[in-house]
């Protein structure tokens, strides 16, 4: 089998979206195995028209400016300043379209203590009774009574890789990743099935840094099994 590993080359405009990736894929055969992504997601916020409008003027709208792997997803050229507690702040976030019904940050581990913010591990979109925080753009301010994550690792797949693998949305599946000195695996990795994603996997930058994911021979999906719900 070979492998073959490709790293994105970033510029610090577009840092705070996809910052590396890892592809790899196996021989043709009989039983060919989906090719799979690992992302590295940095720090980013999605936003809704209302709060585009209020941070960069009436009639504003986001700008493209890089494609994301996933079709329909785009990094914009439009950062924000994220201001918690006692004033500490995170300068030039970038905000990934487009828009959405509800505004949304997502930090690395690091980014929230920074913050001084204690950011739950959720699912992208299930942010009630999460932190808030203050976002500063350069018309405006718009304070977030909720919406800081540290959003879940989690693969993005379509219904034949879910077949394939065997799991369906909402299983948990595991990573592992060969590296120099440093092969890991990861659990708890939320399956996220629709029609039409590619497959994918996104990890924070804490874990693409553990794991060295920028010098990964291997990465491979595995299933897991369900938690025991046995009573003792």
């Amino acid at each position: 089998m070979s492998t073959a590993a490709a790293t994105a080359n970033l510029d610090r405009t577009t840092i705070e979206q996809i910052v590396r990736r890892i592809l790899l894929v196996e021989e043709p055969g009989t039983d060919i195995r989906p090719e799979l992504v690992v992302s590295i997601s940095a720090r980013h916020c999605h936003l809704t028209d209302a709060h585009v409008e209020a941070l960069f003027g009436p009639g504003a709208s986001l700008t493209p400016e890089r494609n994301l792997y996933q079709d329909g997803f785009y990094a914009a050229a439009e950062t924000v300043m994220l201001v918690g507690p006692r004033r500490r702040m995170l300068p030039n976030v970038r905000i990934l379209g487009p828009t959405r019904p509800r505004s949304q940050v997502e930090l690395a581990f690091t980014d929230a203590i920074s913050l001084g913010i204690e950011a739950p591990v959720r699912t992208s979109g299930d942010i009630d009774g999460t932190p808030g925080c203050v976002l500063v753009g350069p018309k405006g301010v718009v304070e977030l009574s909720e919406g800081v994550i540290r959003a879940a690792r989690h693969v993005h797949m379509n219904r034949h890789h879910a077949r394939y693998y065997g799991v369906k949305s909402g299983d948990l599946m595991k990573l592992r990743i060969q590296s120099p000195g440093c092969t890991m695996v990861m659990e708890d990795l939320i399956v996220r099935a629709d029609e039409t994603s590619k497959l994918e996997v996104h990890i924070d930058t804490d874990e693409g840094n553990a794991c060295f994911l920028n010098a990964a021979t291997k990465v491979e999906l595995l299933t897991q099994p369900p938690a025991c719900a046995c009573q003792h």
